[in-house]
């Protein structure tokens, strides 16, 4: 624990809110590194992650949660799970909404939960760059004004950066005196194994439809650095997606391999950028049929 400067300060911070609301790519912006997965796929966040940031003396810690949906199976669960926990330990709460959709009862239910004057809740509304009309914001923030009183309402564009700085002094005005809980320079508590196989998973997230994506997991199988013939530092990386068809491994990997080519070719271009070492990326793909209702293996890919 870094704790040598007592003029120390800190932020635990949860950021809640519907699927799709960009609570992941808000997470990324805020720490300026990519923790998350992100895809336009509901569901793409499955765990709390956690997110650091040390500016000067605040330390902020960020927990993006999955997004608010039916639970429709025991992952379900335990992502709703993950949700309420975050929301009954911390004193600062970002709620992220899509400020180009109506308010769900999924919003609202999650909104209730909150606890009326203790919790301080800072609602940030999403996308405004995809508003036709500007003036349309007034009629939204007075709809959510109704169901809770805020701490701020902050219109933002996380696409665009636009309102972050906003954000940002919010969290600061709301922080208080106390330790940093992790080293001033670490920007998650993420384990190196559980962000190689996210990378892998956005990356098959974002090139197959709509049919395939919940029901895969990735795990890492084997890791080891090694020097090349000319002394140039390489990590193997042996990955495995797990699918619940048959059918949808057939698609994971493509005709003549090309799915799982294109996937591995992405997310090694990322591995690399992010831990900064050439890769070389193996996947293979297995079927692990209904995996999403039994526990566990919810548990053997660290989900629960």
């Amino acid at each position: 624990m870094n704790n040598k400067n007592t003029g120390s300060k800190n932020a635990f911070v949860t950021i809640v809110g519907r699927a799709n609301a960009g609570k992941s790519s808000l997470l990324n912006a805020l720490v300026g590194e990519k923790i998350a997965a992100v895809s336009d796929k509901p569901q793409t966040t499955r765990t709390k992650i956690t997110g650091v940031l040390t500016k000067g003396e605040t330390q902020y810690v960020f927990m993006d949660t999955p997004g608010m949906h039916k639970a429709k199976n025991k992952l379900s669960e335990h992502m709703l799970n993950a949700v309420s926990e975050s929301v009954a330990g911390v004193d600062l709460i970002i709620l992220m909404a899509d400020c180009t959709k109506k308010i769900s009862e999924n919003e609202i239910d999650l909104i209730k939960s909150f606890k009326p004057g203790k919790t301080k809740v800072i609602l940030v509304l999403n996308k405004i760059d995809l508003l036709e009309n500007k003036q349309d914001l007034i009629g939204i923030i007075a709809e959510y004004s109704k169901l809770y009183d805020f701490t701020d309402i902050v219109p933002v564009s996380v696409l665009e950066n636009d309102g972050l700085d906003i954000v940002m002094h919010d969290l600061e005005v709301n922080a208080v005196q106390g330790p940093h809980y992790f080293p001033d320079d670490k920007f998650t508590d993420q384990p190196e194994k559980v962000i190689m196989a996210e990378i892998i998973r956005e990356k098959a997230l974002n090139n197959l439809n709509d049919e395939v994506p919940h029901g895969i997991a990735v795990a890492i199988e084997q890791l080891r650095e090694r020097e090349s013939r000319n002394g140039e530092p390489i990590l193997d990386i042996t990955a495995t997606i797990y699918c619940e068809r048959e059918s949808h491994k057939g698609i994971l990997i493509g005709k003549s391999g090309s799915m799982l080519r294109k996937i591995g070719q992405e997310a090694r271009a990322e591995l690399e950028e992010f831990f900064r070492i050439k890769v070389n990326l193996q996947c293979w793909v297995k079927v692990k049929e209904g995996w999403r209702n039994r526990e566990g293996m919810i548990k053997n890919f660290g989900l629960s």
